[in-house]
């Protein structure tokens, strides 16, 4: 997958390892990558979830 592309739901969980119901739950409680509405589809640009886990990574 390219960087600049977007992404659904269902990418982001499978990237992250974690079910899509744990993305749903993250955006309701303002954690996780920043995501955005293209009309009623959730999106994410790849690039936002890699350098979200990137600055995980360096906060440990």
């Amino acid at each position: 997958m390219e960087h600049q592309e977007l992404w659904n739901i269902e990418d982001v969980a499978n990237y992250l390892g974690v079910p899509k119901q744990t993305v749903y739950a993250w955006r309701t409680t303002g954690y996780g990558p920043q995501g955005f509405r293209v009309g009623k589809h959730l999106r994410w640009r790849a690039t936002t979830v890699i350098t979200w886990t990137l600055g995980l990574e360096q906060q440990r």
